[in-house]
């Protein structure tokens, strides 16, 4: 009788694990809608150049933003496919295009930015229907960077209820890479894979990239905090950062993930952009499916 018991105190635990497991397992990640605007159709991007970049990093960049939404690479997976993602969130396609760019190589607000210089330099531009993306270098220390790889947020155009949006993303090569760069720098915490090579020969810049994607991807499905997202809305889980760290599939913890890998350079990337750039990106959460997809 003991032994009856114990078999089938042992299948009841084994039940019990294998339910919790599928429970756990069966829970779908969902960005709730909370009725705000979103950023849709055409858009333009604003560049702010904050403190060194080379004409290439900036190259790098300026190419990455035309690439999401041209139709000129014609090779798959392609930077346009993974942005186009964002049309299935409600109100249809987001068209992004480079507009102004100012460069501020003499570091005018000091070589340490708190978050009220963000919105100032922000403020460079007026308009509705832009982002002003603000880019430090990686000699320029921002308020709660390592914290943070990057942030968006939005400034009041004007004395009237219209608001902009803005972004900031840091070069990290020398500040913080273990965090900001991964997988092109080996990680702070967690199994310490080999990292990948950048796939333009940029840690800084090519982590540059895995934020800005990720920050253009979360402000314009949620560009004033009532868009897109799970959580609390002052740290909110967007349509890119919900994705964290998958890149490809069968990504997990500290493994972005089965991605491309250039043969002459030994670079890995997942998405092919204009000028003959090769980039990788991060997953997006896909609506229809309820998933975060990924090119590869």
């Amino acid at each position: 009788m003991a032994t009856i018991y114990r078999l089938a105190t042992l299948m009841l635990f084994c039940f019990i694990q294998l339910s919790f497991s599928e429970l756990v397992q069966e829970q779908p990640l969902v960005l709730k809608y909370h009725n705000g605007p979103l950023l849709k159709g055409k858009i333009t991007v604003n560049l702010i150049w904050y403190g060194k970049f080379t004409p290439i990093q900036r190259s790098i960049i300026v190419d990455f933003i035309n690439s999401l939404s041209s139709d000129k690479a014609t090779m798959v997976p392609s930077t346009s496919s993974w942005w186009k993602i964002t049309e299935k969130y409600k109100g249809g396609s987001s068209t992004l295009a480079v507009g102004k760019q100012i460069l501020l190589e003499n570091y005018p607000l000091g070589k340490f930015l708190e978050n009220p210089h963000l919105s100032a330099l922000a403020s460079k531009f007026n308009g509705v229907d832009t982002i002003n993306v603000i880019l430090t270098s990686k000699d320029v220390a921002v308020e709660g960077f390592c914290m943070r790889c990057g942030t968006h947020g939005s400034t009041r155009v004007g004395r009237g209820p219209v608001r902009g949006t803005y972004i900031w993303v840091g070069n990290s090569e020398t500040q913080c890479p273990g965090q900001c760069a991964w997988p092109f720098h080996q990680p702070i915490y967690g199994p310490q894979t080999p990292p990948l090579v950048a796939p333009n020969g940029d840690v800084g810049v090519d982590g540059m990239i895995i934020n800005l994607a990720t920050l253009l991807g979360n402000t314009v499905t949620n560009p004033f905090n009532n868009g897109y997202f799970q959580g609390p809305a002052n740290a909110p889980l967007e349509a890119v950062s919900a994705c964290t760290g998958m890149f490809g599939s069968g990504s997990y913890p500290g493994y972005p993930g089965k991605v491309l890998v250039e043969k002459s350079t030994g670079a890995s990337y997942n998405a092919n952009g204009i000028n003959g750039r090769k980039y990788l990106l991060p997953a997006m959460w896909d609506p229809q499916t309820s998933t975060c997809k990924t090119l590869m």
